[in-house]
């Protein structure tokens, strides 16, 4: 049997992708979606996932990019400015010198965790923004969190090393790929001692924010038996969204694809039975 969870990353970011995961979930083939608690249209995505019951809802726990939930001394996990770090890079940079302070990285995904359970949306599972969580060190803290908060599934970003079939990627994206998957694989045997199920397969590492009908088709062509997560993010617009984040995604591509009849009736064809989270 093959179940495929297809989860809309950024839930909560910006108003554009809250409106394409809305659409993406009605029309399309988005079963899941995760939320960034501090992002600036967060309550946008509150009132729209409580439109959608059959949408699951997870946590986009967070750490680079945005600005920080708490408002304790979390000092180790800003810049100058009060910021988080940038990007991933910048961050394991800090954290592999020593110089991001554990304690306050679980006092924030604390404060995030509680801001989206106050929202009264019933939480899926957990994920982060960058696969920060799959980070020598982390699945400590981040098992101690789900454990608090009654959260028994997560993400384990660890794309098959020999799928390279979808088009749109790049030498710096795939040996990117292979560090994340050596660190998903570490991670997800922590994860599994500490009882957090997760899928058997995952992809859209490779065609990241690219997940375009061909490179959809790819790898629907490449599902294997059992449950896999596809990672996808939609946008509605993208000048707009190209305007507030750098990342070269193909935003509306991405949105049209799931969407797509074709994807949908390749979906029928080969007898893959969407889920979210909450069916692991």
């Amino acid at each position: 049997m093959k179940r495929l969870i297809v989860n809309a990353d950024d839930f909560g970011l910006h108003e554009s992708i809250n409106r394409a995961i809305f659409r993406a979930h009605r029309e399309g083939c988005v079963t899941s979606a995760t939320l960034v608690a501090g992002g600036a249209a967060f309550d946008q995505a509150v009132n729209l996932a409580r439109q959608c019951p059959g949408l699951g809802v997870g946590v986009h726990l967070t750490l680079v990019g945005l600005r920080p939930v708490a408002r304790g001394n979390v000092r180790s996990l800003v810049t100058e400015d009060g910021s988080f770090w940038p990007d991933y890079l910048a961050f394991s940079r800090q954290y592999l010198m020593g110089r991001i302070e554990p304690e306050q990285v679980e006092t924030e995904l604390r404060c995030q965790l509680q801001k989206v359970m106050g929202s009264g949306i019933p939480i899926t599972h957990l994920d982060s923004h960058q696969h920060l969580h799959v980070l020598p060190g982390f699945p400590r803290i981040i098992g101690k969190l789900a454990s608090e908060f009654g959260i028994e599934r997560i993400r384990i970003p660890a794309e098959p090393a020999g799928f390279v079939r979808a088009g749109s990627w790049s030498w710096g994206r795939l040996l990117g790929r292979t560090l994340l998957t050596a660190c998903s694989v570490e991670a997800g045997r922590h994860y599994r001692r500490l009882r957090l199920r997760h899928p058997d397969h995952f992809f859209g590492m490779l065609s990241g924010g690219r997940m375009n009908d061909q490179n959809l088709q790819a790898i629907l062509t490449a599902l294997p038996e059992g449950t896999t997560e596809l990672m996808v993010h939609p946008g509605l617009d993208n000048a707009t969204l190209d305007t507030a984040y750098h990342w070269g995604y193909q935003w509306q591509a991405e949105l049209e694809a799931l969407c797509s009849p074709a994807i949908a009736g390749w979906l029928r064809k080969m007898n893959v039975t969407l889920i979210n989270y909450r069916e692991l």
